[in-house]
């Protein structure tokens, strides 16, 4: 089976690089790391912050990409969430979804931002035309979006009585979706729906990784939170699962043995953000990637 290299739209660091504050040095040497692993673009994705060390942050990685043709631009995954679904995000420095606090820290490198669509003040419509992909996630609503950020993960769940951000991500054919398969964000049966839901070529796997994914750190600060690692997952102290601690290869194979995986799904990242082939992958019959 062959398919084009992977590309990671959703993750925050690995092998303990943090984008929220890796130097470009780190991120640059961070991407011979991934290329290894058969990942070939990624989206460096800037947790909560304060909107001075955003900027400083965007700095950072613009200036890694002038070198780094793999970092394909920002994904923005907070600020203007719902602090009612966030997580382990810091609420202090949640702002509301205007556009003028968005020009607070506005750069062209950014290409995805989530946000909760239910507290919208015009934000949605400023970023879509600029061309900005704007998901629904850490939220309760659902709005005028072009995807799902980590689905059924910090939204709003699956209710037969209203409107949901989990349902609605299933339900709206036309929207992209983003899917965690570590086996621990999401169960066997709830991947099951998604994957029965969705339509094949609006499913987005991703990793969520956290800077302490393929590291000997035990334990890390990440979003201005203490996480640990106990072997298999990463909470907070008070036991909120962050994010995963696997990259994209660890957890196509994870689908792949339970049957949940097609190779559409590497795909569609692609045509989500307009993007050519970067590179080719041979899988083996066990899911293990050959260059």
């Amino acid at each position: 089976m062959k398919t084009p290299l992977l590309i990671e739209q959703h993750f925050h660091g690995a092998y303990g690089v943090d984008f929220n504050k890796a130097g470009a040095d780190d991120i640059i040497g961070l991407s011979y790391k991934l290329r290894k692993l058969g990942i070939g673009g990624f989206f460096p994705t800037l947790v909560t912050d304060s909107v001075q060390n955003i900027n400083r942050q965007i700095a950072i990685i613009k200036e890694a990409a002038k070198s780094c043709p793999a970092i394909l631009g920002i994904h923005l995954e907070g600020i203007f969430i719902n602090p009612v679904k966030k997580g382990i995000h810091n609420p202090e420095h949640f702002l509301e979804l205007t556009v003028e606090n968005f020009q607070k820290i506005e750069d062209d490198f950014i290409k995805i931002v989530t946000l909760a669509p239910e507290l919208d003040s015009g934000l949605i419509d400023y970023l879509k035309e600029r061309g900005v992909k704007v998901q629904a996630g850490h939220s309760t609503g659902w709005g005028c979006v072009d995807g799902a950020t980590h689905t059924f993960n910090a939204m709003l769940g699956i209710t037969h009585r209203g409107m949901s951000t989990a349902l609605s991500a299933l339900i709206h054919d036309e929207v992209y979706a983003e899917i965690i398969g570590d086996g621990v964000h999401v169960s066997d049966d709830a991947l099951k729906l998604f994957f029965k839901a969705k339509p094949e070529d609006k499913v987005i796997l991703i990793s969520d990784a956290l800077p302490i994914t393929y590291s000997d750190m035990k334990e890390t600060v990440f979003a201005d939170s203490k996480i640990y690692y106990d072997g298999d997952k990463a909470t907070s102290a008070d036991g909120t699962i962050a994010g995963s601690t696997k990259l994209l290869p660890e957890i196509i194979k994870i689908l792949g043995k339970k049957g949940m995986f097609k190779p559409q799904y590497i795909e569609n990242v692609y045509h989500y953000h307009g993007l050519d082939p970067i590179g080719e992958i041979e899988w083996d019959e066990d899911f293990n990637p050959r260059f």
